[in-house]
């Protein structure tokens, strides 16, 4: 069945008729998913891949009133208009590329979507596919034929070029993925580890679940509570990459900015409160295939 999009996706591209909107609209359009039309101000009556293009997301409705997923590609000083826009015409996912939005806009645009129940993936997500389905956004780019393959397996991943990578080491071990999703690298995740887990357990297409995780942030503890709650009960393997942190400088940069690490909540710790769980720890991220193939 898999999870997030399904045959009935209709959607609408924000910001198509830039570089990377265009880019993302003929990416989800070549796997068959259904792009029906974008947004962008001052821009309706255009066409982009022979998709017509409406000033704002009301005569978008007007016209397409099935659109049921927003992919958001526009500059990062109208990240907040762009999704407020969706959320405020109750569009019940949206998925948004957009990288370096200011905290404090993502803050408020997810706190306004909960109060709607709208989901968010992002932000500085590439997107999520279900093989032989659909996608949204760019995940897998020109290779996706060759990266993913329907299968039983859920994936989750904080990197981008890494959702491509275990879900190409997975269909190369004989499996293939149900749903892989790129939740984004940023300090807040619209979507969490958690409610794809939730998600996914509901799931009948899906058997187990790997995710590529990061030292910052304090999601995967989520996880921990989510198991003893008795709320998701298949198989996961995690890979929580940074543990060679320890060694560097307090307050050194070395990534996303969801790698910032609280203390007491890094690698390490992590990895111990969801072995106590009954979760599969991966040494190396490789390691993730061989841990959850036994499960498919």
């Amino acid at each position: 069945m898999s999870i997030l999009i399904t045959t009935q996706t209709h959607v609408l591209v924000q910001g198509i008729t830039g570089k990377e909107g265009a880019k993302a609209a003929r990416a989800m359009l070549d796997y068959n998913t259904n792009v029906v039309c974008g947004v962008t101000p001052n821009k309706a009556g255009q066409e982009v891949e022979g998709k017509p293009v409406f000033n704002f997301i009301t005569e978008a409705k007007t016209q397409f009133p099935e659109i049921n997923i927003s992919a958001i590609y526009v500059p990062p000083f109208a990240a907040k208009a762009a999704i407020l826009e969706a959320i405020n015409n109750d569009i019940p996912l949206i998925n948004t590329i957009v990288e370096r939005i200011p905290i404090k806009d993502t803050a408020y645009c997810l706190a306004a979507a909960k109060e709607k129940n709208i989901t968010i993936i992002g932000p500085s997500s590439l997107g999520f596919i279900s093989p032989g389905v659909g996608r949204i956004g760019v995940v897998g780019g020109p290779l996706v034929n060759e990266i993913f393959s329907p299968g039983s397996i859920g994936v989750i991943s904080r990197s981008g070029g890494m959702t491509n990578e275990i879900s190409w080491q997975l269909r190369q071990a004989g499996l293939g993925q149900s749903t892989a999703v790129h939740v984004g690298g940023d300090l807040l995740m619209g979507t969490t580890y958690a409610d794809l887990l939730r998600l996914f357990e509901k799931d009948d297409q899906t058997k187990a679940v790997v995710i590529f995780g990061e030292h910052g942030g304090s999601y995967e503890f989520e996880i921990v509570d989510l198991i003893n709650n008795d709320e998701y009960t298949k198989p996961l393997a995690i890979y929580i990459g940074g543990k060679f942190a320890n060694i560097l400088p307090e307050g050194m940069n070395i990534g996303h900015a969801g790698a910032i690490v609280e203390k007491g909540k890094g690698a390490v710790e992590k990895e111990k409160a969801l072995s106590d769980v009954g979760v599969m720890i991966a040494e190396k991220y490789e390691d993730l295939v061989l841990l959850i193939k036994p499960h498919s």
